[in-house]
Order: C-alpha cells, then sequence, then structure tokens
C-alpha cells in the first residue's frame, strides 16, 4: 500500500478504539457491561445486529465467491426476513419479559439446570472456534496484501478490538458497530461505483450485466427440490429460515444484542429492521463481485490472485514451464477479451462460443499453475491436531489451493486511487472488528452468567464481577487468536463459518422451539432431544452428501421429535410453565 494507504488505515484503527472507550465508559455492573444498562434505542441496536453478522469474510469472501461463481450464494439470505418476523413474535418477548442476561439462562426457567448448561456449552464450543475462523481469514488475506506477517495482522486486529471491548462492554460493542456500519455502507457504495466507473469506454452496467447473464454470474434462483446442491431455492428458503431462526433467535452474539433495548418495541424494531437491509446489502455486495469480474475482461487478471503463492511459484518453478503458462494464460486472456467485445457488439452464438471457449484455456492455463505450485512447492507444513479434528467432525475436505478470497482485495490495491484503497482495507478492518467484538462479549457474557456466577461465585459483588468479565472478554480474545494462529485452509472461508453454525444451530434451535411452542415439554425431553439432535446432524454430516443448509433443519426436527417424545413417554415432573 501506499503512504496514504496506511496513514488513513492507521488513523481509523487508533479512532475507533479511542472511540470505543469514549463510547463504554460508565459501567459500574455487569447489567452496564453485558446489555448496556437496557437502554438502547432500535436503531442502533439493528446496526449492531447487522455488524455482528457481517464480518470481514462477508465482505471479502462474497465478493470472490460472486466472481468465480455468480450470485446464486443470495438464496442463502431468503429465509432471513420472514425469520426476523417470527422472532418478533415469539422468542424475542420471552427472553425480554424473563429480564435474562443469556438466552441459555431462560432454558433453566423453562426446563433445568442441565439443559441449559449443555445449550451454554454447546454456544461457547461452536461460537469460540468460529470467532477464530473468523479472525483467521482476513488477516491471512491482509498479511498477503499488506506483506507483513499473519500473525501482525491477527494481532493487530483481535488486539485494537479486546482493547475498547474489555473496557467498554456492550456500549462500547453497540457504538463502535453503529460507526462501523456506516464505514461499512460507505465502502460497498464506493466499490460497487469504481467498479462501474472503471468500466472501459463505451461499456457500461448493460454490457456489464449482458456479459454477467452470458457467463451465468447472474443466476440467482435455483429451483432444484436436491438436498444435496448448493445454494437452492429451497435450500435458502427452509434450510436458511432454519438457520437464520437459530442464530438470531439462540446464538447469544445476536441475542445479548436485542435485550440491550430500553423497551420490547425498541428490541423488535432493531430486527425488522435487519429483515428489511440485509439481503439488499448482500445483493450489492455480490453484485460487486460481478462487476469485478467484468472488469477483469478489459484488464489484465494475475495469473494467481495470492501474492504470496504467485511469488513462490516465481521462485521455485522452472522458467521455462512457468513462463509457457503465462504466455498460454495472456494469449487466453487477450482471446477473451476479443470474444466479450464481438458478443457485445452482436449478441451472436458464435461470438458467445468463442468467448467461452476462450475462458475455458484462461481457466486451464490457472490450473496448470496451481499444479504446478503443488509440485515445486516444498512438502506442507502437518495440519494441527485440533484442526484436523474440527475439519473432520465437520465433514470437511482438507482444502486444495483456494485463493477466491484474494480476488476482491487484489482488485482494491491494484486498482482504486490511493488513499481510497486505504479507506476500503479500514472497511475490512471495520467488518471483522464489528462481528470480534460482539463475539468476545458474548461469549463472556455466556462464561460469566452460565458458569461463574452458578458454579464459582455466585455473589461476587459488582466490583468483582466486573473485573472478571473483563477478564473472560480478554481470555475469549486470546482464545480466537490462539485459533487463528493455528488453522489451517479449511475451504472457503464464508461456507466454513456457515458451517460450524449449521452443524450446532438447528438442534439448539430445537431445544428453544420445545421451550416456546409446546407445554407438554419437560427438562428430561429437552436434555436428551439436545443429544439425539446432535448425534443426527453428525450421521447427517458424516455419511451423506446433504448439503450444510438442512443440517439446521434436521438438528431442529430432531430435537423436537425426540425430545416431545421423551417428554410424553418418560415424565420426569420437571413441567414448567413458559415464562
Amino acid at each position: 500500500m501506499a503512504p496514504l494507504d496506511w496513514a488513513v488505515l492507521v488513523v481509523y484503527l487508533v479512532a475507533i478504539v479511542a472511540f470505543g472507550v469514549w463510547a463504554g465508559r460508565g459501567n459500574r455492573r455487569i447489567d452496564d457491561f453485558f446489555l448496556a444498562g437496557r437502554g438502547m434505542r432500535w436503531w442502533a441496536i439493528g446496526l449492531s445486529v447487522m455488524a455482528t453478522q457481517i464480518s470481514a469474510i462477508t465482505f471479502v469472501g462474497t465478493t470472490g465467491q460472486a466472481y468465480t461463481k455468480g450470485m446464486g450464494f443470495l438464496v442463502f439470505y431468503f429465509g432471513l426476513p420472514f425469520a426476523m418476523v417470527v422472532l418478533c413474535v415469539t422468542v424475542v418477548p420471552f427472553f425480554y419479559r424473563a429480564r435474562v442476561f443469556t438466552a441459555y439462562e431462560y432454558l433453566e426457567k423453562r426446563f433445568d439446570s442441565r439443559t441449559r448448561t449443555l445449550t451454554s456449552l454447546l454456544f461457547l464450543l461452536s461460537r469460540g472456534l468460529a470467532v477464530g475462523v473468523t479472525l483467521y481469514a482476513p488477516s491471512l488475506v491482509l498479511s498477503v496484501l499488506l506483506d507483513v506477517r499473519e500473525s501482525t495482522t491477527i494481532l493487530l486486529m483481535a488486539g485494537t478490538t479486546i482493547a475498547y471491548v474489555m473496557y467498554g462492554g456492550n456500549k462500547s460493542v453497540i457504538w463502535t458497530d453503529v460507526v462501523q456500519m456506516a464505514i461499512i455502507w460507505f465502502g460497498i457504495v464506493l466499490c460497487f461505483g469504481a467498479a462501474i466507473v472503471q468500466l472501459p469506454e463505451g461499456y457500461g452496467v448493460r454490457e456489464a450485466l449482458a456479459l454477467a447473464q452470458e457467463t451465468g454470474r447472474l443466476r440467482i434462483v435455483d429451483p432444484s427440490p436436491s438436498l444435496t446442491r448448493e445454494y437452492t431455492l429451497w435450500g435458502g428458503l427452509v434450510g436458511g429460515f432454519f438457520l437464520m431462526l437459530s442464530y438470531f433467535g439462540c446464538d447469544q452474539s445476536q441475542v445479548q444484542r436485542y435485550l440491550s433495548g430500553s423497551s420490547l418495541t425498541q428490541s423488535r424494531l432493531s430486527l425488522l429492521f435487519n429483515a428489511f437491509l440485509k439481503v439488499p446489502m448482500q445483493f450489492l455486495i455480490l453484485l460487486t463481485g460481478v462487476l469485478v469480474f467484468v472488469f477483469y475482461h478489459f484488464h489484465a487478471p494475475p495469473l494467481l490472485w495470492n501474492g504470496a503463492a504467485a511469488r513462490q511459484l516465481a521462485r521455485q518453478a522452472p522458467a521455462g514451464e512457468l513462463a509457457a503458462i503465462e504466455g498460454r494464460f495472456e494469449r487466453a486472456h487477450a482471446a477473451r477479451r476479443a470474444g466479450a467485445e464481438a458478443y457485445l457488439r452482436t449478441r451472436g452464438e458464435a461470438e458467445a462460443a468463442a468467448y467461452h471457449s476462450a475462458a475455458e484455456e484462461m481457466e486451464a492455463a490457472r490450473e496448470d499453475a496451481v499444479a504446478l505450485l503443488a509440485r515445486t512447492s516444498a512438502e506442507a507444513a502437518p495440519e494441527p491436531r485440533v484442526v484436523r479434528w474440527v475439519r473432520e467432525a465437520l465433514g470437511i475436505p482438507r482444502a486444495a489451493y483456494n485463493d477466491t478470497n484474494y480476488v476482491f482485495p487484489t482488485y482494491v490495491l491494484g486498482h482504486l486511487p490511493r488513499g481510497l484503497a486505504g479507506l476500503v482495507i479500514a472497511v475490512i478492518f471495520a467488518a471483522a472488528m464489528s462481528t470480534l467484538s460482539g463475539e468476545f462479549n458474548s461469549l463472556a457474557t455466556a462464561t460469566m452468567i452460565d458458569f461463574y456466577k452458578r458454579f464459582v461465585r455466585p455473589a461476587g459483588g459488582d466490583a468483582h464481577e466486573l473485573l472478571v468479565s473483563r477478564l473472560f472478554t480478554g481470555f475469549w480474545g486470546a482464545f480466537a487468536c490462539l485459533v487463528a494462529l493455528e488453522a489451517g485452509r479449511l475451504g472457503s472461508a464464508i461456507e466454513v463459518v456457515n458451517k460450524f453454525g449449521s452443524y450446532f444451530y438447528g438442534s439448539i434451535l430445537g431445544v428453544f422451539a420445545l421451550a416456546v411452542l409446546t407445554r407438554r415439554a419437560t427438562g428430561r425431553g429437552a436434555f436428551y432431544g439436545l443429544l439425539v439432535g446432535m448425534l443426527a446432524v453428525a450421521l447427517v454430516s458424516r455419511f451423506t452428501s446433504v448439503h450444510f443448509l438442512w443440517y439446521n433443519v434436521v438438528g431442529a426436527a430432531a430435537v423436537f421429535v425426540s425430545g416431545l417424545l421423551v417428554s410424553l413417554l418418560a415424565p420426569d415432573h420437571t413441567l414448567r410453565p413458559e415464562t
């Protein structure tokens, strides 16, 4: 990056930490630290909910996915508006009226202590691992682009976030999220406009969309009823609906945001705010990735998007063999550009065929380069045991070379004016930090409320509890750094994080469904139903090719059905009314 870009990034980091500390002043009790004194307005909560959900993986990985695969990923969010409406009618009133700190605290009021403990433990396990990947993925990309050590970006991103969250708690999280969402929205609009403005003279949005349509990049809806195909309409509407119900209704990182509302109405409005804005925002991010795809028809793309891999290939590969692949790639790109221009003039089938032939030749050359990189690289470092266990448990194959996440940042640094490039890199930091801050705070909340205050020191006093809460925040920040530093490439970052969630969320949703939807469910039924649900998801993940979005349906259904059966067939006399 140029000095001006570095200056913009440094100013952002210093300013956001200072603002977070200022916004978080005045905490006296854990009610202030974890729930911002239950006095926040709907628009601030809504922006914080959105900021916690949108990570740097969303900003970087989604644009890269649109570049390589098109806009089909949008169906992932089709169930979100419906989920928000259902949550506003069901669990939000229960949580708010119960005056709980955590979503899992409500389960003890409704069922028993062991159901609360197990559910909270599953949250800590799933979210603790996922936040490490959330930190690792953008740090890896930024380390390559900024030409610094991977550990440097991990510690810089996590350290600045920990600094203000440890001090200010949820007030710092929410108010910095408001600022960061403004920066993120500005960055999205900026990149979208830049991708249009930088198209060659004579080519506008109409031509760009025509070319994207020809390549299938604009296809969103796949009506296939298949459970194994990725991102189908029904997978998004049904599987996505269950995932969003689970994430926004049962995940403490989201529940904690709207529990901070000054009234039930404010909490509901914050979710409806996301119901209206989230899908359009994702559409704009994906469309930006598609426009970048069109942009690189008229500007030379790199052979490999990952600059570190490209430099390694240049050092290790036989010069003649690499030069032959590069020459082949450049000729194919020239032919693809000529084919694209011819197709846009005539829209004829012959021109389209010539275009596709050149595009296939480009991809073949790129695949040869990847194969050459694999052949000439030194033996890969052994995979950490914890990473291997997590990957195998989730059914994720050890990924081959994948540089999807480098596409968009490479475009930003290579083709945006100085200063603006630094601003977009700051947007990536903002997206990462807004997610990390909410995760660190919610993990500390669940640890403090669901475990420490129950099993270690129930009445420690305000000063002691505030100190321990800050220490738990620092612990989870350090844990995320440890996971990030040890993580290997698990595949597409955006898919890995959502697969983590899908493995756990459906079963947790099933427990809350038992609590809210039926008066017959008992503590015994909820506890054993949760175990059955986790087992069902594990079996489906291990022995079938069902797409991960459907894990949420499997887990929720298994918990609800088995939990209700156990409650009816083996009552434990812990039946409690809904709170």
